[in-house]
């Protein structure tokens, strides 16, 4: 510390001054570090929030919107994209001519030369300065760079299908989500009448047995009934909760913000046959176009292979600037260039077999894609028949449940039933509410997958 003191005074006449407006200089850059790092990290995760303001109302449409517009799935797709056509500028780049230049310097320094007539090392001392621009252009490669462009323009063809299948995935989860918390939201409700019901009962069997017209087995009865049935509401609760993280997640966010979606889960019956579903899909799948785009990228890749037989002709023009000293010499030279592939060691011949064989993998993959999507088509179309048939079922059983809870309770306000005919009614009730419930979600969820199934968002 003294020797350092010692230097200070012997740099500067202020060394302390200097020292503080140092430290304090060190601090407000530590401070202007430590909080553009914060806001770096927080306005990302302001600006996600912000996707979803506070209270705010979404529709099944607006929840699908945010989605395709911070998904990462989407983003990343884009991405490819973006990859995809500067691949395509890379295989356009031959058909501009190509311009390279040099130069150098070089100093050679002579240590002991003898002068020896008959030696091959004779050192000199000197200086060499070179320079030189060749310009380069490929004239005629036998279809090699238009059949690179159409590979990657087919290949961008591929990735742009492959956004819209990622579109669809993401469209698809979307609204499978958006039914959860539907679905989970009357369900809790639905528990929670159970609750009211089972606490109503509980105050008329007290009353009852206050008046002494019913047993206590009947108060304990209705209370063991109650217990049952908070439970229930407790798992309810959660599940819903689980639905809400599973409907962000879907949309590509982590809100903390609570809003609301608008309930749409009613029966809108859907007209259509399964032989228009399967040909809308052969047609519109974004998953097969991207196949047969691939395929066909494929199949180019096999020609291009093949041109590696022909020859290849350039032209070239090379100007060079050169010597120990200033002003250089200089001049140029031009030619054409032809190369042909004589022999390579099969390496050609290598080449073509691989792309076939990946042509002959990209057909299978599409004949696979086909019995997929056949599957993915019947599948949801018949889990909407089968929707439609148990809707038309529960709606029968919450009719017939309504009215065997109605009488269940008037026999018990009249003394001719027991407390477990009152819970079966109403545990009855609470389930024909409930598989009601799962029918229209099951419908919408099939609605969705078909749609999903034929390439519709």
């Amino acid at each position: 510390m003294l020797g350092y003191g010692y230097c200070c005074i012997k740099l500067d006449k202020k060394p302390l001054s200097k020292l503080i407006c140092t430290s304090l200089s060190m601090k407000k850059l530590i401070l202007f570090v430590f909080t553009f790092l914060a806001f770096s990290t927080i306005l990302p995760l302001y600006a996600q929030e912000a996707a979803i303001k506070e209270g705010e109302s979404l529709n099944l449409d607006r929840c699908i919107e945010i989605a395709l517009k911070i998904h990462p799935t989407i983003e990343g797709s884009l991405y490819a994209i973006k990859a995809r056509e500067a691949q395509l500028g890379q295989a356009r780049a031959n058909y501009f001519p190509k311009l390279d230049t040099s130069a150098g310097y070089l100093r050679n320094f002579e240590i002991n030369n003898t002068l020896d007539p008959y030696s091959v090392l004779v050192m000199e001392q000197y200086n060499n300065s070179t320079a030189n621009a060749t310009l380069y252009q490929r004239i005629y490669d036998f279809g090699r760079t238009p059949t690179n462009v159409d590979i990657k323009k087919l290949n961008l063809d591929s990735s742009r299908f492959d956004f819209s299948s990622n579109a669809t995935v993401v469209t698809n989860n979307v609204k499978n989500s958006y039914y959860g918390v539907l679905k989970t939201q009357r369900a809790r409700n639905v528990t929670i009448e159970t609750v009211n019901q089972f606490k109503q009962h509980l105050d008329q069997a007290k009353a009852m047995f206050y008046a002494g017209t019913k047993p206590k087995y009947d108060v304990i009865k209705a209370d063991v009934d109650l217990s049952n049935a908070q439970l229930n509401l407790i798992s309810a609760e959660n599940d819903l909760k689980i639905a809400w993280v599973t409907l962000n997640n879907a949309m590509g966010i982590d809100s903390v913000a609570e809003y609301k979606i608008e309930d749409n889960l009613a029966f809108a019956k859907y007209e259509l046959t399964m032989e228009d579903a399967l040909q809308k899909a052969y047609q519109n799948r974004p998953d097969l176009k991207s196949l047969v785009a691939q395929q066909e990228s494929a199949q180019k890749s096999v020609e291009l292979a093949k041109k590696e037989y022909y020859p290849l002709l350039t032209g070239n023009a090379q100007y060079n600037a050169g010597g120990s000293q200033y002003p250089l010499g200089q001049g140029w030279q031009a030619g054409v260039n032809m190369s042909v592939n004589i022999f390579d060691g099969f390496s050609t011949t290598n080449k073509v077999a691989e792309a076939m064989a990946n042509k002959r993998i990209i057909d299978a993959k599409i004949n696979a894609m086909k019995l997929q999507i056949m599957l993915d088509v019947k599948q949801a179309f018949l889990n909407l028949i089968k929707a439609v048939e148990t809707i038309s079922a529960t709606e029968v059983q919450v009719m017939q449940a309504t009215e065997t809870l109605e009488l269940a309770n008037l026999r018990y306000t009249s003394g001719l039933a027991d407390p477990l005919e009152v819970t079966d009614a109403t545990v009855s009730y609470s389930n024909a509410r409930l598989s009601n419930i799962s029918a229209l979600y099951d419908y919408k969820v099939s609605q969705a997958n078909l749609e999903k199934a034929m390439g519709n968002k």
